[in-house]
C-alpha cells in the first residue's frame, strides 16, 4: 500500500466506486477508503446501493411480485397450477447472491484497476500549506477495521460517503420489531400486519414487497398529498392502484409514538379524526435519508456544511476547500445512485485536467412498484408555478397492443412540451418498463429534441416503446390509436 496518492475517494458506494474507477483509468494513483461492514463483519464494496439499499429492494420485489403472479394471474394464461408456496428463506438466498455477486464485481474492477481499497474509517486531519499553485497535501488518518491506524498523504479528496436512514426519536429503531429499510429487507418470516411511516419510493417499494407476499400493509404519511415531488396527475393515478392493490395510505398522517409490548409495536397516531392507536408485528421507518458527514474533519477543518449535514459545493462538486469534492448523498440534489455516479465521473475528469458537467435538470427518477413510475424533466405543476405555457400529450398503455398481449395494461405515458418552441419539457411514465422506457426521454430532452421529432422517429411494432411515440403526436391531438381533441394545451 502506498503512502502518497493523486487521489483518495472515502466511501465505495456508487459514487465512490465510480468515481475511483475512473480516476484510475485517467492515470492517477487512487485509493478508495470504505468502512463497509456486512452483517458478518465482512468488508465489502458498494456501499449501501448495492449492499442493503437498491440493489437488494429490487430483487425482493421481482421475486415478490413473480410470486404474487403465480397465485394470481397465471390462470388468465391459460397455465393451471395446483399450489403456489413461499419460501422466504430461498428468497432471501437468492437476494444474498445477487448482492455478492455484484459487490465481488466491483472488487475485482478495482484490481483490474490498480485501486488501493483501505478498509476502514477516515478522518481528515489537516490541510497543509500550498506548495505551488495547483497543489495541496492532505493527510488522511484511517481506523482500520482491525484497529490499527494509518496515515495516507493525497493532493485530492473526493468524499462520497452516502447516507443513512432518518431515525425517529419517537420510534427508535430496534432492528427486530422497530426497523429501517435495512431491517425491513431481512425479515425472517412475513408480518402479518405491517406498519410503514413515509410513502416516498422506500416506503411504497418495501410496502409492496411485503404486500405481494401476505402481509396487510398500512402506510402513514404526514404530508397531505401523495408523492408531491411527483407529477400530480400521475401521483393521483398510482394512488388508485396502489389502493386496489391493497395497500392502504393514510395521508395528513402523523406518528406520535411507537413502543414495543409484548411482541408487538404500539403506535399512536394523528389525523384530522383526532387520536388513533394501531398495533403491528412489524414498523418500518421510511421517513428519508440524511447524509453520512459526520466525522470526516478534525475540529479545525473549516468546510462549509449546512445544518443537516450536507456539505455546500458549486456545480463541479468543489467544496469551500481547496482540492477537496463531495459527491452523491453528501451534496444538494436528489439522493439517487445514478447522480451520484455522474458526478463521481466529472470530479475524476476535473481532477485529470479535463471538462465534464452534469446536467441537473435532466436527472431520471423511478419507483419500483408495479406499476412502475418514471419521470424526467418538468412537472405541470412547476411549470404552471413558473408561469410557463406547455401543451400535454397522454397515451394509455390499455391501447398497446404489446401491453395488451402481455396483459401489463396499467398507466400511460405522459409528454409535457413548450407551448412556442414544442420543446420537451417533462416525460411522466405510469406503467410497465418505465424505468427502462425513460431513458428515451432522457436521451431525446438531452439533444432538445421536440415532441414533433419524436412524432416523426418510427419505433418498433408491437412495443411498450410505441407509447412514447403516441404521447409526442397526442401533444399536436394527432395520435394515431386514440380519438382525441386537437389542441389540448394545458389540459
Amino acid at each position: 500500500m502506498k503512502k502518497n496518492y493523486d487521489v483518495v475517494i472515502i466511501g465505495g458506494g456508487p459514487a465512490g466506486y465510480v468515481a475511483a474507477i475512473r480516476c484510475a483509468q485517467l492515470g492517477l494513483t487512487t485509493a478508495c477508503v470504505d468502512k463497509w461492514l456486512d452483517k458478518n463483519n465482512h468488508p465489502k464494496l458498494g456501499g449501501t446501493c448495492l449492499n442493503v439499499g437498491c440493489i437488494p429492494s429490487k430483487a425482493l420485489l421481482e421475486s415478490s411480485e413473480v410470486y404474487h403472479q403465480s397465485e394470481t394471474l397465471l390462470a388468465q394464461h391459460g397455465i393451471n397450477v395446483d399450489s403456489v408456496s413461499l419460501d422466504l428463506q430461498k428468497m432471501m438466498d437468492r437476494k444474498e447472491s445477487v448482492v455478492n455477486t455484484l459487490t465481488l464485481g466491483i472488487e475485482s474492477l478495482f484490481k483490474s484497476n490498480k485501486i488501493d481499497w483501505i478498509q476502514g474509517k477516515a478522518t481528515i486531519e489537516s490541510l497543509n500549506a500550498e506548495i505551488n499553485k495547483k497543489t495541496f497535501n492532505k493527510m488522511i488518518t484511517i481506523k482500520l477495521h482491525n484497529q490499527d491506524t494509518q496515515q495516507i498523504n493525497t493532493n485530492n479528496i473526493i468524499i462520497a460517503t452516502g447516507s443513512s436512514p432518518v431515525n425517529l426519536s419517537i420510534a427508535p429503531i430496534d432492528d427486530e420489531y422497530i426497523v429501517d429499510s435495512t431491517g425491513a429487507l431481512a425479515f425472517k418470516k412475513v408480518p402479518e400486519k405491517l406498519g410503514i411511516i413515509g410513502s416516498g419510493v422506500i416506503g411504497l417499494e418495501l410496502g409492496s414487497v411485503w404486500k405481494r407476499l401476505g402481509a396487510e400493509v398500512k402506510i402513514f404519511e404526514a404530508q397531505d398529498s401523495f408523492l408531491s415531488f411527483a407529477d400530480e396527475f400521475i401521483a393521483k393515478e398510482s394512488l388508485k392502484h396502489y389502493t386496489q392493490q391493497g395497500l392502504e395510505i393514510k395521508l395528513n398522517t402523523r406518528l406520535l409514538n411507537a413502543e414495543v409490548k409484548n411482541n408487538t409495536v404500539q403506535i399512536k397516531f394523528m389525523d384530522s379524526d383526532g387520536e388513533h392507536h394501531e398495533i403491528f408485528d412489524k414498523l418500518i421507518i421510511a421517513v428519508g435519508r440524511e447524509p453520512n458527514s459526520e466525522g470526516l474533519f478534525n475540529n479545525e477543518t473549516d468546510l462549509v456544511m449546512d445544518e443537516g449535514g450536507l456539505i455546500h459545493v458549486n456545480e463541479h462538486c468543489e467544496t469551500s476547500l481547496p482540492g477537496i469534492y463531495a459527491i452523491g448523498d453528501t451534496v444538494r440534489g436528489p439522493m439517487l445512485a445514478h447522480k451520484g455516479s455522474e458526478e463521481g465521473l466529472m470530479v475524476a475528469e476535473l481532477i485529470a485536467g479535463n471538462f465534464r458537467a452534469v446536467n441537473y435538470e435532466l436527472i431520471p427518477s423511478v419507483i419500483y412498484t408495479h406499476p412502475e413510475i418514471a419521470w424526467v424533466g418538468k412537472t405541470e405543476q412547476a411549470l404552471r408555478a413558473a408561469g410557463i405555457e406547455y401543451h400535454v400529450g397522454t397515451f394509455p398503455f390499455a391501447a398497446s397492443g404489446r401491453a395488451q398481449a402481455v396483459n401489463q395494461i396499467t398507466g400511460m405515458i405522459k409528454v409535457i412540451s413548450h407551448e412556442v418552441t414544442d420543446k420537451i419539457l417533462g416525460v411522466h411514465i405510469l406503467g410497465a418498463h418505465a424505468s427502462e422506457l425513460i431513458a428515451q426521454a432522457v436521451i431525446a430532452m438531452e439533444f432538445g429534441a421536440s415532441s414533433e421529432d419524436i412524432a416523426l422517429i418510427m419505433f418498433a411494432h408491437p412495443t411498450f416503446s410505441e407509447a412514447f411515440h403516441e404521447a409526442s403526436l397526442a401533444v399536436s391531438g394527432n395520435a394515431l390509436h386514440i380519438t382525441q381533441r386537437k389542441n389540448i394545451a394545458n389540459s
